[in-house]
C-alpha cells in the first residue's frame, strides 16, 4: 500500500541522524555541554530525521509571528530615519552571532545557543525599553500586576503562538528565553548563560554605535578609561570583551568575564543609561511614549471587543498586555493616531 510522504518522513539518513550527531557530540562537545539528545518538552513529539531538537526549535522561532515583528520594533532610537540603526531584530541576530561563536570555542551546543539567542527577546513590545516601562507603570496602577519582557517572551512562545498553542520549544531553550535578563535567576545551562551575558556585550557597544550616528554622542564624550581598556571602536570592544569570555570562562568552567573587563563594560552602560537611556532626548520622548501606550492600555480596557482573539480565555488585563506588547512601533502610532486624530470627513 503506498503512503504519502509526509506520513512516514524517513530513509536511511534520517534513520540514522540521531546516532550520527550523538556521536559528534560525545567526540566534540566539552563535558558541561547540553547535549541535544533526548528532547524534554511539555509536550512529547517524535523527533525530526533531519534537525536536532534545537535546531527545530530555532526553526519554530524563526518562523513565529512574533519574530517577524521584531524588524519593526525599537532598539534604541524610535522609528529612525536612516536606514542603518538597529531594530530589534537586528539586535537578536547580532546577539545570537557572538554568542554561537563563544559556544564555539568552548565547545559547548551552538544550536542550543542560537534558539535562545534568537527567542531571547520575542516579547519585548514596542519602543524599547521605555516601552516596557509604560506597559510595566499601567498593570501597576491598575491591577498591582508588572510586565518584564522576558517573561513575556516566554509567555509567547509557551502561549501566544500558533493561535493559542505555543511553540512547544525544549525545556531549557524556554529556560534560557526566560532568564537571559539580569533581573532573572540565572540560566540553568551554560548556554543560556552565553546569551545571557553577551546580550549586554552586543547591546552597549551596537547602542554606542547607534548614539554616535544619530549625533546624540560624539566620540570625545565616551569615558576614556573603559575604551582604554577596550578599545576605540565598536568591533574593537567586542573583539576584546568576547575574547575576555572565552579566556575565563574556559579557565573557570562557568561564563564570567575577567575583573578588569567585567569592571569596564559596567562603566560603559552605567554611561550609557546617563547620557542616553535616561538622557535627556530619550526622557523627551518617555513622555511621549508614555502617553501612546497609557492611552491604548486605557481604550482597550475600556473596548475589548477590538482585541483580536489572542487568547480569548485570558482575563481582561492579559488579554490587553498580550495585544499591546505584540504591537511594532508603526502598528502603535497608528491606533494611538485612529483613536485622537480627527479624520476628514467624505461625503
Amino acid at each position: 500500500m503506498s503512503t504519502t510522504l509526509h506520513q512516514h518522513p524517513s530513509g536511511p539518513v534520517a534513520d540514522r541522524f540521531a546516532a550520527r550527531v550523538q556521536a559528534q557530540e560525545a567526540a566534540a562537545l566539552g563535558p558541561r555541554a547540553t547535549r541535544s539528545y533526548p528532547a524534554v518538552r511539555e509536550r512529547p513529539e517524535d523527533e525530526c530525521g533531519l534537525r536536532t531538537p534545537f535546531q527545530r526549535d530555532r526553526d519554530r522561532i524563526v518562523h513565529s509571528k512574533a519574530f517577524r515583528r521584531l524588524k519593526h520594533k525599537t532598539q534604541v532610537f524610535v522609528a529612525p530615519e536612516g536606514d542603518h540603526y538597529r531594530t530589534r531584530l537586528t539586535h537578536t541576530l547580532e546577539v545570537t552571532q557572538v554568542s554561537r561563536t563563544v559556544a564555539r570555542a568552548l565547545r559547548l551546543n551552538e544550536d542550543l545557543t542560537e534558539a535562545i539567542g534568537l527567542g531571547h527577546d520575542l516579547g519585548h513590545p514596542a519602543f524599547g525599553h521605555i516601552g516596557e516601562a509604560a506597559i510595566d507603570r499601567c498593570l501597576r496602577e491598575r491591577f498591582g500586576g508588572a510586565f518584564r519582557h522576558h517573561e513575556h517572551s516566554l509567555r509567547v512562545v509557551e502561549r501566544l503562538e500558533r493561535d493559542g498553542a505555543g511553540l512547544n520549544l525544549t525545556d531549557v531553550v524556554r529556560d534560557g528565553i526566560l532568564c537571559h535578563s539580569g533581573r532573572a535567576p540565572e540560566p540553568r545551562t551554560l548556554e543560556g548563560k552565553i546569551v545571557r551575558l553577551l546580550d549586554r556585550v552586543a547591546y552597549i557597544n551596537h547602542d554606542i554605535d547607534d548614539a554616535l550616528r544619530a549625533g546624540v554622542l560624539a566620540e570625545r564624550d565616551l569615558p576614556p578609561e573603559p575604551i582604554a581598556v577596550l578599545g576605540a571602536s565598536g568591533s574593537e570592544r567586542i573583539d576584546a570583551l568576547v575574547h575576555d569570555v572565552v579566556e575565563q570562562s574556559e579557565a573557570a568552567g562557568d561564563i564570567v568575564q575577567g575583573a578588569e573587563a567585567g569592571v569596564a563594560m559596567s562603566e560603559l552602560r552605567a554611561f550609557m543609561f546617563e547620557r542616553v537611556y535616561l538622557g535627556p532626548d530619550a526622557r523627551r520622548e518617555h513622555a511621549k511614549i508614555d502617553r501612546v501606550v497609557t492611552a491604548l492600555f486605557q481604550h482597550y480596557l475600556d473596548h475589548p471587543d477590538e482585541i483580536p482573539p489572542l487568547l480569548p480565555d485570558a482575563d481582561l488585563p492579559a488579554r490587553v498586555t498580550d495585544y499591546l506588547a505584540g504591537m511594532t512601533d508603526r502598528f502603535c502610532i497608528r491606533r494611538f493616531e485612529a483613536l485622537t486624530v480627527p479624520s476628514a470627513f467624505t461625503p
